[in-house]
């Protein structure tokens, strides 16, 4: 299966147009911030080619429900399909579904249990999730050796436990402490998931707070996370100078929050990116054209040294 890494910009991909070609699109959860991003990515595409129309559908995070939308899709017709999957361990039923029919499938943002299995119609377009965990540790441990610090203590926020992005996002941090590529030496003091949820967050946060139990700072899967804990961390009086709180998706929220000083690093994650190359991807395999089955947009670090350079993405 072949392997491609293409720029965050996928306007080169867009060049083509068809003739009514109808896309399906089943999203996750249509209340989430980053993917929102990501499906007005497709949306925009879609808008500037003639004959491209989408049916966007909001699994609401019920994999029973994502499942009938698919088939729905399947049923009346559609071209191709795209979906950002509710739970990444059940993905195996929609390739059947899609594959049984002959519809082409493009998996976008969340990696497939199955993505190494996929049928030649289907692929996998999203950003490599050993990069964005990976980068967001490395410079939370700079920053923690910048402060002079030899050793620090961290709590873990995860994600969605069945997601693979929160799972691999995790192993990352783990990785970068058993592979000695953290500048001190860090030590988790507790890692719990708050559901890529900002609300959930700030109760995980407080509740880390009410323990009483020194710590250095916070690695959160994602911004959300992060800023739910830069909210709990603010109300109970912690100055933001004294601890150090990392998130992935450099969203708008998150980037103003680090020009507030509160958020000390975060991952840009291309959203609309992914967005526009799984349509890309979709409108080839509906055409017979080859596509490779694993469509890689890098991860990039974010500071507020360049946080500048993003302020006008996602």
């Amino acid at each position: 299966m072949k392997k491609t890494l293409i720029a965050a910009g996928v306007t080169a991909l867009m060049s083509t147009t068809a003739m009514a070609e109808n896309i399906g699109v089943s999203m996750a959860l249509f209340d989430d911030n980053f993917l929102t991003v990501l499906r007005n990515g497709m949306i925009e595409m879609a808008d500037g080619m003639e004959g491209v129309d989408l049916q966007v559908e909001d699994a609401q995070n019920d994999v029973a429900k994502q499942l009938d939308q698919v088939n729905n899709f399947i049923a009346s017709g559609v071209d191709a399909i795209i979906v950002n999957p509710v739970d990444t361990s059940a993905t195996q039923a929609l390739t059947d579904a899609a594959a049984s029919a002959g519809v082409p499938l493009v998996f976008v943002n969340r990696q497939p249990i199955n993505v190494d299995t996929l049928p030649d119609n289907q692929a996998f377009v999203a950003s490599n999730e050993v990069d964005s965990g990976t980068l967001e540790t490395i410079e939370v441990c700079r920053l923690f050796a910048e402060a002079g610090k030899t050793e620090a203590s961290v709590y873990v926020m995860m994600g969605e436990l069945s997601n693979q992005a929160a799972v691999q996002r995790t192993a990352d941090i783990h990785d970068v402490i058993a592979a000695g590529k953290c500048a001190v030496t860090l030590n988790i003091l507790d890692e719990q998931t708050a559901n890529w949820s900002r609300d959930q967050a700030q109760t995980l946060m407080t509740n880390w707070l009410s323990t009483g139990a020194e710590f250095d700072g916070v690695i959160a899967n994602n911004d959300e996370m992060a800023i739910g804990a830069i909210q709990a961390l603010k109300a109970a009086g912690v100055s933001m100078d004294d601890v150090v709180v990392a998130g992935i998706d450099a969203t708008q929220d998150a980037l103003l929050a680090m020009a507030a000083g509160d958020l000390d690093a975060t991952v840009f994650q291309d959203a609309a990116g992914q967005g526009a190359g799984s349509l890309d991807a979709a409108l080839k395999l509906a055409r017979g054209e080859s596509v490779d089955q694993k469509v890689y947009i890098p991860f990039q670090l974010v500071t507020p040294a360049n946080i500048g350079d993003y302020t006008s993405k996602n």
